[in-house]
This record gives structure tokens, sequence and C-alpha cells, in this order.
């Protein structure tokens, strides 16, 4: 009958159930970043190794130096969510903003250079079936190179004009109207980088399969093909919420408050993913044990296995030969 007694229960009842929706939602943000550092040290490691057996084992082609120059890209934008997963995850009620945003501008670069050298590559593949012959013959010696360096060029510009009208570096100043600018160019660079992969890839596949002149199909092929599906579903949801969704504001609402670290979370599995597809494409259908420098060259040899099965056959004969006089 006291009258304070209820009005004490009603007040603490909301406070409750704002307790516990927040400390579900700490938990599964938690999670995020858990998932996000595990796979990311996985990236890590394969992608070291891809690096090491580009850069001092194997004699570099135009298509392996853009896979070296990728897997630089994807090394870097997983140490940058590795290092901001583990800070959040150590101080996890200490959220520390400046080093946050230092990552997060930080990893934008080598993401924008990742999907160009992606787009960069099947632009190559469509020349070389569409245009054998001037391809191979007009082709600069060290296009692959210059490519990857105009490359990172723009992205480093990109993203310093981003980092300058947001405010982020210490002598900039925060332009609204101009940083909405510039990420709206960033934005439309993205759109025709993933227009150009899309359609590029689209050619190749349409050549492949339904062309009158029959083109074999490579390992190399399948390398490029796995690669670009693998980031359309896990590493274009980044882009788009990156400079696009965040300017409609829609992680305010609650459905969509844990979408940027979902987006990051498939971002790392993109990048960790690339070392995984080499490997499995390199090693398909070999029944002995190879080491990971064949299995890495197999993966991005552009012969079909029946010519190689009939080059080799000579030397085997020869070999065999030798042996039989010894």
């Amino acid at each position: 009958m006291d009258p304070i007694i209820p009005s004490q229960e009603t007040e603490s009842t909301p406070m409750s159930a704002t307790n516990q929706s927040t400390h579900q939602t700490c938990e599964k943000i938690l999670t995020l970043y858990f998932l996000t550092l595990i796979s990311a040290l996985v990236g890590l490691a394969g992608n070291t190794v891809v690096l090491w057996l580009l850069g001092f084992s194997i004699r570099r082609n135009a298509i392996s130096v853009y896979v070296l120059h990728l897997a630089v890209a994807d090394f870097l934008f997983l140490c940058c969510r590795c290092i901001d997963s583990l800070i959040q995850v150590v101080n996890f009620y200490e959220f520390n903003i400046y080093t946050y945003g230092i990552l997060s501008n930080g990893a934008i670069i080598p993401y924008i250079s990742g999907l160009s050298i992606l787009s960069a590559i099947s632009i190559e593949r469509c020349l070389s079936i569409l245009w054998p012959i001037w391809y191979h013959c007009h082709r600069p010696r060290n296009m692959s190179a210059i490519i990857c360096a105009v490359i990172w060029a723009l992205a480093l510009a990109m993203s310093i004009l981003d980092w300058h009208y947001s405010g982020f570096l210490a002598w900039a100043y925060y332009d609204s109207e101009s940083w909405k600018k510039v990420d709206l160019i960033i934005t439309a660079f993205l759109i025709f980088l993933f227009m150009v992969l899309s359609g590029s890839s689209l050619i190749l596949l349409v050549r492949i399969l339904c062309s009158s002149r029959q083109i074999p199909l490579t390992r190399l092929y399948v390398t490029i093909s796995l690669t670009v599906v693998v980031f359309l579903i896990c590493g274009l949801p980044l882009g788009i919420y990156w400079f696009l969704l965040y300017w409609l504001q829609i992680h305010q609402y609650y459905p969509f408050c844990h979408l940027y670290q979902v987006t990051v979370f498939l971002s790392c599995i993109n990048s960790c993913a690339n070392p995984i597809i080499y490997f499995f494409v390199g090693s398909f259908r070999q029944q002995k044990r190879q080491t990971l420098k064949m299995v890495l060259q197999r993966a991005l040899q552009d012969t079909p296995e029946e010519y190689r099965w009939r080059d080799s056959q000579p030397q085997e004969t020869i070999e065999m030969s030798q042996s039989k006089i010894g």
C-alpha cells in the first residue's frame, strides 16, 4: 500500500532491460572483434607465405607481379584490422577513438589498391583472350609494375584527400561539403572498378564457355574467377558501407548498428581467402606431394594440363632412354 514501492519497481524494470540490451550488444560486438582477429591472423600467415614465394623463390611474370601486389594489399589491410581488433578486445571498455581512426583510415589505401589490382588482372586476361596477337606483341615489358605503381599512388592520393577534408590530419580542418564530395568521387571510382571487374569477368566466362573456337580452361582462369567471386561477396560490402551508406546515417538504427563490423569481418575473410584459393587450385587433382612453391606456380599457370603433359613427354622419353643406356 506504500506508493513509493510501486514507483521504484516500475522505474527499475526499464533500467534493467536497458542494461541487459546493452550487455547483449557489447557481447555481439566483442564476438565480431574476436572473429575478425582470428581471420586476420590466418590471413596474415597465408599472405606472408605468398609474399615470400613470389618475392624470393618464383620467377615473376606479368600476372605474378599483380598477385604479388595484391598479396601486399591484403597483408597491409589485415595488419590494420588485426591491430585494431586486438586493441578493441584488450581494451574493449576503454575505447580509443584516435587509435581506431588511424587504423580505420589506414586500411583505406590497401582496400582501394586491392580492388584496382584485381580489376587490372581481369582486364589483362580479357586482352589476352580477345586480342592475343596484339597483346603478346605490343604489351610493354614492365607494364604490370608500372600499373601497380600508378594504382598505389592513386589510392594514396584519394586517401590523403579524404583524411584532409575529414579533419583527420593534424594540420587539416573539417569541411563537411568537401569531404562528402571526395567520398562521392571515391565511391564513383569504386563503382567504376566494380563494373570493370564484373564486365571483364563476364566476358572471360562467355568467351571460354560459349565461343565457337574452344578455349582451354587453365588454372589461372579458375584462380582469377574464384578470387573475383569471393571479393564480390565478401570484400565489396565494406566499400559500399565505407563511402556510401555512412552518409545515409544507417548505422544509427538498431538493426544496422553492427553492420560496419560485419563488413570488416567479411573483408578480412576475403583477404584471408586469396592464399587459400591459390593453394587449393594449385593442389587440385595432384596425387603426389608437392612443395608450396610448386603448388603456387601451378595455380598461376596459363597453360592447359594436356599441353603441359604433351610438352613433358619428349623430355621424359629422353631421360628414360639415357637411363637405359646408362
